[in-house]
Protein backbone atom coordinates (compact mmCIF):
# COMPACT_ATOMS: atom_id res chain seq x y z
CA UNK A 1 0.00 0.00 0.00
CA UNK A 2 1.74 3.21 -0.97
CA UNK A 3 1.40 6.21 1.61
CA UNK A 4 1.37 10.30 0.31
CA UNK A 5 2.01 13.28 2.08
CA UNK A 6 1.38 16.19 0.76
CA UNK A 7 3.28 19.99 2.04
CA UNK A 8 4.31 23.03 1.34
CA UNK A 9 0.65 24.83 0.95
CA UNK A 10 -0.48 27.82 2.69
CA UNK A 11 -1.16 31.52 1.75
CA UNK A 12 0.13 33.79 -0.58
CA UNK A 13 -0.65 36.67 -2.74
CA UNK A 14 -2.07 36.73 -5.92
CA UNK A 15 1.53 36.73 -8.70
CA UNK A 16 3.12 34.59 -5.90
CA UNK A 17 4.25 31.30 -6.30
CA UNK A 18 4.66 27.52 -4.27
CA UNK A 19 5.95 24.62 -4.22
CA UNK A 20 3.90 21.75 -2.76
CA UNK A 21 5.66 18.42 -2.69
CA UNK A 22 4.18 14.82 -2.18
CA UNK A 23 6.38 12.26 -0.30
CA UNK A 24 5.50 8.82 -1.44
CA UNK A 25 6.66 5.68 0.70
CA UNK A 26 5.49 1.66 1.34
CA UNK A 27 4.80 0.51 -2.05
CA UNK A 28 6.15 0.08 -5.74
CA UNK A 29 5.43 3.60 -6.27
CA UNK A 30 7.54 3.43 -9.56
CA UNK A 31 4.89 1.26 -10.66
CA UNK A 32 2.44 3.94 -10.56
CA UNK A 33 1.69 7.63 -11.92
CA UNK A 34 1.00 10.28 -10.00
CA UNK A 35 -1.46 13.30 -10.25
CA UNK A 36 -2.15 16.19 -8.54
CA UNK A 37 -5.36 17.41 -7.92
CA UNK A 38 -7.43 20.07 -6.32
CA UNK A 39 -10.60 20.89 -4.64
CA UNK A 40 -12.00 24.53 -4.06
CA UNK A 41 -15.32 25.32 -2.26
CA UNK A 42 -18.64 23.66 -3.64
CA UNK A 43 -16.80 22.56 -6.28
CA UNK A 44 -15.84 18.68 -7.74
CA UNK A 45 -12.15 17.50 -7.55
CA UNK A 46 -10.13 18.42 -10.22
CA UNK A 47 -7.07 17.01 -12.24
CA UNK A 48 -4.73 19.75 -12.21
CA UNK A 49 -1.70 17.62 -13.88
CA UNK A 50 0.57 14.20 -13.87
CA UNK A 51 3.50 12.71 -14.53
CA UNK A 52 5.59 9.49 -14.84
CA UNK A 53 7.73 8.48 -12.50
CA UNK A 54 10.28 8.29 -15.47
CA UNK A 55 9.30 11.77 -16.11
CA UNK A 56 8.28 11.14 -19.87
CA UNK A 57 4.56 11.30 -19.41
CA UNK A 58 3.27 14.89 -18.50
CA UNK A 59 0.20 16.05 -18.51
CA UNK A 60 -1.39 19.47 -17.42
CA UNK A 61 -4.65 20.82 -17.21
CA UNK A 62 -5.76 23.59 -19.58
CA UNK A 63 -6.32 26.25 -16.71
CA UNK A 64 -2.57 26.20 -15.40
CA UNK A 65 -0.41 25.19 -18.49
CA UNK A 66 2.14 27.31 -18.53
CA UNK A 67 2.11 28.51 -14.71
CA UNK A 68 2.17 25.03 -12.91
CA UNK A 69 5.19 22.38 -12.89
CA UNK A 70 5.16 19.44 -11.93
CA UNK A 71 8.94 17.38 -11.48
CA UNK A 72 9.76 14.36 -9.69
CA UNK A 73 12.84 13.13 -7.27
CA UNK A 74 13.24 9.72 -8.21
CA UNK A 75 15.75 9.24 -4.77
CA UNK A 76 13.07 11.28 -2.84
CA UNK A 77 10.47 9.33 -4.18
CA UNK A 78 9.25 12.89 -4.21
CA UNK A 79 7.13 14.88 -6.70
CA UNK A 80 6.62 18.48 -6.64
CA UNK A 81 3.98 21.03 -8.09
CA UNK A 82 5.76 24.21 -8.77
CA UNK A 83 2.88 26.85 -8.91
CA UNK A 84 3.91 30.65 -10.42
CA UNK A 85 1.38 33.63 -11.15
CA UNK A 86 -1.23 32.12 -8.35
CA UNK A 87 -4.48 33.40 -8.88
CA UNK A 88 -7.45 33.24 -6.47
CA UNK A 89 -8.88 30.82 -8.55
CA UNK A 90 -6.13 28.37 -7.59
CA UNK A 91 -7.11 28.49 -4.02
CA UNK A 92 -8.72 25.31 -2.89
CA UNK A 93 -6.74 21.92 -1.45
CA UNK A 94 -4.33 20.30 -3.33
CA UNK A 95 -4.27 16.41 -3.24
CA UNK A 96 -1.54 14.02 -4.91
CA UNK A 97 -2.54 10.30 -5.85
CA UNK A 98 -1.43 7.87 -7.72
CA UNK A 99 -3.06 5.26 -10.50
CA UNK A 100 -1.34 2.78 -12.20
CA UNK A 101 -2.74 3.72 -15.90
CA UNK A 102 -2.10 6.50 -17.44
CA UNK A 103 -4.70 9.24 -19.15
CA UNK A 104 -6.65 8.85 -15.80
CA UNK A 105 -8.47 12.19 -14.89
CA UNK A 106 -11.33 11.79 -12.56
CA UNK A 107 -10.35 10.90 -8.95
CA UNK A 108 -12.11 7.66 -8.83
CA UNK A 109 -9.54 6.36 -10.85
CA UNK A 110 -6.81 7.37 -8.74
CA UNK A 111 -6.06 4.37 -5.72
CA UNK A 112 -4.22 5.86 -2.91
CA UNK A 113 -4.32 10.09 -1.41
CA UNK A 114 -2.94 12.19 0.51
CA UNK A 115 -4.16 13.97 3.48
CA UNK A 116 -4.75 17.21 1.44
CA UNK A 117 -3.14 20.74 1.91
CA UNK A 118 -4.61 23.75 1.45
CA UNK A 119 -3.75 26.74 -0.83
CA UNK A 120 -4.98 30.13 -0.29
CA UNK A 121 -3.92 33.04 -2.99
CA UNK A 122 -5.58 36.18 -1.72
CA UNK A 123 -6.26 39.06 -4.36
Amino acid sequence: QVQLVESGGGLVQAGGSLRLSCAASGGPVSSYYLGWFRQAPGKERELVGSISWTGTSLYYAAAVKGRFTISRDIAKNTVYLQMNSLKSDDTAVYYCAVTQDWGRSKSRQYDYWGQGTQVTVSS
